[in-house]
């Protein structure tokens, strides 16, 4: 029993706060998170357009996520799903087979003022854009504390959620 609580230490990341400034460490950031997520990810974000959620790579780590465990979880909540609908068919794919796993809500009218775009995982880990126009970024890593507040903002942008694009293909 020992050896499986200091091995799940060993395995925890370093806690450390860093700024981006740059697309593509944005880009980078939000695989680090989706890598180090183990149940949960909750992603707001004004349609998807950036941070690379259409490559490859992206779906890769996406369902690899997904399938790592019988109960992971991606929330995904956009203020619009059309550039996802035109430029994220690997996106959309998971959502068809992995539809028990994954949510994609539209923001309702009360949160569309929203503009900064969170990336939380498990509650621990988050990268906070500060404004949709602009790169600069905040990524913490094991840094709960820091992150209640944004996953209070992100269940509140949640709760006004409707049906985005589902997964399923009944009906067709």
């Amino acid at each position: 029993m020992a050896s499986s609580i200091s091995a799940d230490s060993a395995a925890a990341p370093t806690p450390r706060n860093d700024v981006i400034v740059t697309a593509s460490a944005y880009e980078a950031a939000i695989d680090e998170l989706i890598g180090l997520a183990r149940s949960k990810l909750q992603v707001f974000d004004i349609d998807l357009s950036a941070g690379g959620w259409n490559s490859a790579a992206r779906a890769n780590n996406v369902a690899a996520f997904l399938r790592r465990m019988p109960h992971t979880h991606l929330d995904l909540i956009v203020h619009d799903t059309r550039w996802i609908e035109q430029s994220c068919p690997r996106l959309l794919a998971l959502l068809t087979s992995l539809s028990h796993a994954m949510t994609l809500y539209r923001t309702g009218p009360e949160a569309r003022s929203a503009m900064d775009p969170l990336v939380i995982a498990d509650g621990r880990h988050f990268l906070h854009r500060f404004h949709v126009d602009h790169a600069r970024a905040a990524l913490a890593i094991e840094q709960a504390q820091e992150a209640k507040p944004l996953v209070a903002r992100f269940d509140e942008i949640w709760a006004t959620g409707e049906p985005g694009l589902g997964g399923s293909v009944l009906g067709l």
